[in-house]
């Protein structure tokens, strides 16, 4: 695949427009992270110089090379051996269907294949109705949503994603991206398991419009956390980074992290539980071992690794940074090949929206 990457760091938005683009020539698709507050100066800047390119963007930390940075800018470039097309779900807290049409019109228009295609968005907020609704129509085409919910901006302000020009908030922005010259795969990674010696619970009671998780087996959520993981309540939003919770599905595993108690006793979490969910505590595995694993994985079935997008999420961020150890983590993925990633307050990845994850896109 035919892949160009600007970077920039400079504190003036055109200057570091002008650097990002200055590696991305003839682009078929483009893709655009910046800080918070270069994002809609940076939008009129590129949707004028690339005039009717399909573009997506947002604001976001990222990661290139061994270092994460929130004030860089960068410009992902894919070249003429890719068919894609982006497009935008709006309403995503009320409405979303209602751009489901265009999206299949979209998807017929790629002439998506199932090995070769990817769904690549970001959204502002309410994951599990994004992904609920985007397979209505990906689902069918075999195509596999993967994405990152925008972390990051300014406390009482709103994040925000860009369609061709247009900034839009309440929303999803996605490219569909077809790989003309070799197959593209995608992967999660997830570096916890369920705590040993301690039983798995059943969700008793929630509440859906806040992702409230009141009850397990009956008894105060925070309680049953607490008992389970060994910590006061005054510990448990802390404990979260080592000690998440997970959803239980026959073999599989999808992490709810818990920010905040609730009234009663309740937890409240970035990922949805549902009533009669299987539900445990989890601890932490040895995350070098697991990410060695995943990355041996990556290159044993990928021939020619021309590119790595990836969403890792903010509570692993900082757990790898209290741990001194995101650096050799961003070096490590680095080996792979060309990689450039992004921190997510949440994560999306086929049906599911999870936390504490990372989603690897690899396109050969």
């Amino acid at each position: 695949m035919q892949i160009s990457i600007g970077l920039s760091k400079k504190t003036d938005v055109t200057a570091a427009m002008e650097e990002a683009s200055a590696k991305v020539v003839n682009p078929s698709l483009l893709i655009l992270l910046s800080s918070y507050e270069h994002l809609e100066k940076a939008t009129q800047i590129l949707s004028q110089k690339y005039a009717g390119v399909p573009m997506i963007g947002t604001s976001a930390t990222t990661y290139e090379g061994s270092e994460s940075s929130d004030k860089r800018m960068v410009l992902i470039g894919f070249g003429k051996d890719i068919v894609g097309d982006v497009g935008v779900i709006r309403k995503l807290s009320s409405a979303p269907m209602i751009d489901i049409p265009m999206m299949e019109e979209k998807i017929a228009k790629v002439q998506a294949g199932a090995e070769n295609t990817v769904c690549l968005e970001f959204c502002t907020n309410d994951e599990e109705r994004l992904v609920t609704t985007m397979n209505v129509a990906l689902e069918h085409a075999g195509i596999t949503v993967a994405g990152g919910t925008v972390f990051g901006a300014p406390e009482g302000a709103s994040s925000k994603v860009m369609v061709n020009g247009t900034i839009y908030e309440d929303a999803c922005a996605y490219a569909l991206i077809k790989n003309l010259s070799g197959k593209i795969r995608t992967y999660s990674e997830l570096i916890f398991k369920p705590m040993e010696g301690v039983k798995k619970h059943i969700a008793t009671g929630v509440k859906l419009d806040t992702k409230e998780l009141l009850t397990l087996d009956g008894r105060p959520a925070a309680s049953v956390y607490c008992e389970d993981a060994g910590v006061s309540e005054r510990e448990l939003v802390g404990n979260v980074l080592t000690n998440p919770l997970g959803r239980v599905i026959g073999d599989q595993v999808f992490i709810a992290s818990p920010y905040e108690i609730g009234r009663n006793g309740s937890l409240i979490n970035y990922k949805r539980i549902n009533a009669n969910d299987t539900i445990s505590v989890m601890e932490l595995e040895d995350y070098e071992a697991v990410g060695a694993q995943t990355r041996a994985n990556i290159t044993q079935e990928n021939t020619k690794i021309s590119f790595v997008f990836s969403i890792n999420c903010i509570y692993r961020h900082l757990l790898y940074t209290d741990r001194g150890y995101l650096n050799t983590f961003l070096g490590e993925m680095a080996k792979l090949g060309p990689h450039i990633g992004v921190v997510g307050g949440g994560e999306q990845l086929g049906k599911q929206h999870v936390n504490q994850t990372m989603v690897c896109v690899v396109f050969e």
